[in-house]
């Protein structure tokens, strides 16, 4: 049955470095809506000069980008690791362009910084040297806040959208109803923790993770997860278990740690949020 609600747009401000980490955001965003939209009346959109710009002339095109797209967002997620972006006419990049025409606008901004290893010969050291000045100009400002890796992120970003969206007055001021905390929260899980659990929960209810030479191999069921010899998968992925383990979805089942099998609660979550979603 359809229903009314209040739509939050939520901009997506980065450059190229951090592809994976936009797209985290978008999971995010659709996790919250797919657990609480209906029941709080309101949508969390998220929104990027790739999805929400058309072509048009008359202006740079970062001026175009303010005025079409930035203008009307309620939330901006800002994300670096590197690069700071290319420069504008008036700022050091398009990116930092979009977060202070923000936060002047006096809307709520969450800024992001990586602190995950990266290869010294692809760094750009102008681009990180301009970089650092702006984050060292950020500390006097607000708050930020660096993560180790892909879900270190997720789970920081997941945790801070649910605060700002129960605490901050510009929610509770809008024209939107104000969204209140929950009575018992709802474990948002990563859609790589979905799918190992969905996969235990489908089959023999075990997830087992085997360390090699070849690399991490990560198996629930039928079913393998991540590549072989690619650390970044196996990051990913080892994430995915260790956060099963951490909701309390899964429990130890070895001396190891290379096998697990689902709990009691990890079946209840899978009925109630897992079983009918695609």
């Amino acid at each position: 049955m359809s229903y009314s609600a209040n739509v939050f747009k939520v901009m997506i401000a980065s450059p190229s470095d951090v592809n994976i980490e936009r797209g985290i955001v978008r999971e995010v965003l659709a996790d919250w809506n797919a657990i609480n939209s209906e029941k709080y009346k309101a949508v969390l959109m998220p929104v990027g000069w790739e999805t929400h710009s058309s072509p048009a002339m008359g202006g740079t095109p970062q001026s175009i980008i303010n005025e079409t797209v930035l203008r009307d967002c309620d939330l901006l997620v800002g994300i670096f690791w590197t690069r700071v972006g290319t420069a504008t006419e008036e700022y050091a990049s398009g990116t930092v362009e979009e977060i202070e025409r923000h936060i002047n606008a006096g809307r709520p901004t969450m800024l992001y910084f990586s602190s995950a290893p990266v290869r010294p010969d692809s760094v750009d050291p102008e681009q990180y040297g301009q970089l650092t000045t702006f984050k060292e100009g950020c500390k006097s400002r607000g708050l930020f806040e660096s993560y180790a890796d892909i879900q270190d992120f997720r789970s920081k970003l997941s945790r801070h959208i649910q605060l700002k969206l129960n605490n901050d007055p510009y929610f509770s001021l809008s024209d939107s109803i104000t969204i209140q905390s929950f009575a018992t929260p709802v474990v948002v899980l990563s859609p790589e923790a979905q799918e190992l659990l969905k996969a235990a929960a489908t089959s023999d209810g075990h997830i087992m993770r085997l360390e090699s030479l070849d690399g991490t191999r990560i198996q629930a069921g039928a079913r393998r997860f991540g590549e072989m010899r690619n650390s970044r998968s196996a990051a990913v992925w080892g994430g995915a278990v260790d956060e099963l383990v951490n909701a309390g979805f899964v429990q130890d089942a070895g001396y190891k740690r290379e096998v697990f099998k689902v709990t009691r609660e990890g079946y209840e979550y899978y009925d109630s949020y897992l079983k009918d979603k695609s």
